[in-house]
């Protein structure tokens, strides 16, 4: 869908002129901006008012060149956390828009990957978000369906992603290329790395492979896709299209995954899973969220407040949060009774889809969420000593081509994310005034 629908957008007609036409213009008009050039629609020549912002207002210049940041991943050889490396040029990042008057959105033609005719001159920015925290280094492609998944496993060079497309590729931390491609067969629902397994849910399966030994198994079990995957207590825990739960313990003798337990109670399919403390918080298209006790595996509370699909859940200090298509974020706290109640439910124009939780570059935590208008909304992120958790601070957005359905953090303040077209992008939080 794409971010402007008025094709008036980035798109203005500009005459090259910055004072009002010779003979034609009184004196009044001196000084003056056609209101009709703001719109887009001036087809005066010569006109008798200025065919530009007056000077006091007019917006520094944007970088347009390729952005010189690049990442190193600080687990391999010491090599500095958060320092940068070759990952490769992409189109520059995004500073915020110092203006009277900022767009709040991008050049449509610069989102859809065509050229935009007016270049420096267009009113929009050239830039993937619209924030003074973040800085975009690279584009990875190579997906030819949407990205589901995205993992970077402590203590290695490579970052892997798996897709629509039936294939999880592996790309290189140093160079920003794709360094391999493993074809699953069918398309993979998420993705998860936990210790040397490699966990890829897919329709009717869960695919595992072992990357120091390259031992490879698949879990049989699940009924239609498998959205999500979670490990706790030394359990695999995959959500499934039927809406069960099923659980899955590793055994040393035989070496390889065995059935634990089903975990009963959803409607329909579930699409999110998140462990916080002893508990495991599943979120599903039957518009509930289910609380389960990781000692006994039992459900001990079922939350109801939302009004469609719940789409994610995610437990940051001592609160749950979770967003749904019925256009909110909700911020679950504990009760003296030890339930969960909304103590804040934040609107949105957009459903929303996915939700992460990072620190930003000094630290501070940050929430981003995935909209289905294909933008990230950046948030702070309330903590436990401060008020603003009523209040959800804007941090910026990201935009791009599709709508963006996998986020992943990484080490020394990057992060990733993969939408709908295929395309993953590298982000990096950078030193910035907050908003």
């Amino acid at each position: 869908m794409d971010i402007e629908t008025d094709g008036r957008f980035g798109n203005k007609r500009v005459h090259n002129r910055l004072g009002p036409g010779s003979g034609g213009a009184p004196s009044s008009t001196n000084g003056k901006v056609c209101n009709y050039w703001r719109a887009g629609r001036c087809n005066r020549f010569p006109c008798p008012f200025l065919h530009s912002e007056l000077p006091e207002a007019a917006p520094p210049k944007r970088p347009t060149g390729p952005g010189g940041n690049v990442w190193r991943n600080p687990h391999t050889g010491g090599r500095g956390g958060g320092g940068h490396s070759r990952w490769g040029k992409g189109p520059g990042g995004g500073s915020g828009i110092a203006s009277h008057k900022p767009p709040d959105r991008p050049c449509k033609y610069f989102l859809a990957g065509t050229e935009c005719s007016y270049g420096e001159r267009c009113r929009y920015p050239h830039s993937y978000c619209i924030s003074d925290s973040i800085t975009m280094l690279t584009p990875l492609k190579g997906h030819e369906k949407g990205v589901t998944g995205i993992a970077l496993p402590a203590g290695s060079d490579k970052l892997y992603s798996g897709s629509k497309d039936g294939t999880v590729r592996m790309w290189d931390c140093q160079t920003g290329q794709c360094a391999g491609v493993i074809p699953v067969g069918r398309e993979v629902g998420c993705m998860i790395i936990e210790g040397p397994w490699l966990f890829v849910g897919m329709p009717d399966a869960v695919k595992v492979w072992n990357m120091q030994t390259a031992a490879e198994m698949s879990l049989t079990g699940p009924t239609g896709q498998v959205y999500a995957l979670a490990v706790a207590s030394e359990l695999l825990f995959a959500a499934t299209q039927d809406g069960r739960i099923l659980a899955w313990r590793f055994s040393a003798s035989t070496n390889c995954f065995e059935p634990a337990a089903s975990l009963d109670g959803h409607k329909l399919a579930v699409v999110s899973l998140i462990v916080g403390g002893m508990r495991l918080y599943s979120s599903s298209m039957d518009k509930t969220i289910r609380v389960w006790d990781l000692a006994t595996l039992q459900c001990i509370q079922t939350l109801s407040d939302h009004t469609d699909v719940v789409m994610s859940v995610l437990c940051w200090d001592q609160f749950l949060l979770s967003c749904s298509l019925d256009q909110t974020i909700k911020v679950w706290a504990a009760t003296e009774s030890g339930n969960l109640e909304v103590t804040y439910t934040h609107k949105e124009d957009q459903g929303a889809l996915a939700l992460s939780g990072m620190p930003d570059a000094q630290s501070k935590p940050v929430l981003l969420c995935s909209l289905n208008d294909n933008t990230v909304r950046l948030y702070d992120l309330p903590s436990s000593d401060s008020c603003f958790l009523y209040r959800f601070n804007d941090r910026g957005r990201l935009f791009s081509k599709q709508e963006i359905r996998a986020i992943q953090m990484g080490p020394g303040g990057l992060f990733f994310t993969g939408d709908g077209s295929g395309e993953l992008k590298v982000w990096q939080w950078v030193d910035g005034a907050q908003t």
